[in-house]
């Protein structure tokens, strides 16, 4: 199986992609970070050259992240704090005391009993 690299939105440039673009319009805020995983449809895939030089409207700001080129992907901490995620999902809810009758009122996790006076 070949991979296929992307390359630059930009008109007429076929160097490969080595940033994604991202507007954030609410900001007036344009976003240039690593590549991303996935081709997405609002975001733009730009070359080095494009990235480094991106120009934005009067007004507007640019955010860069730094965009490390020797990334290898996630790290043996990122593995865990993902297993350790997945395992906390799959525990089951605690059994419910049943002299509990659900009197009350609920706010998230937690319950409001009334006044026993």
């Amino acid at each position: 199986m070949v991979r296929q690299s992307r390359r630059c939105s930009r008109s007429g440039c076929a160097q490969p992609a080595a940033a994604t673009l991202t507007y954030v319009y609410a900001e007036s805020t344009a976003v240039v970070g690593p590549l991303a995983t996935f081709s997405e449809p609002h975001s733009y895939d730009l070359c080095e050259f494009h990235g480094e030089r991106l120009t934005v409207p009067r007004g507007w700001d640019v955010v860069r992240h730094e965009i490390d080129i020797e990334d290898s992907g996630p790290t043996g901490d990122d593995l865990l704090a993902l297993a350790d995620a997945v395992r906390e999902a799959a525990r089951p809810e605690p059994p419910r005391d049943p002299a509990d009758d659900g009197s009350g009122t609920r706010r998230g996790h937690l319950r409001v009993l009334p006044d026993l006076q």
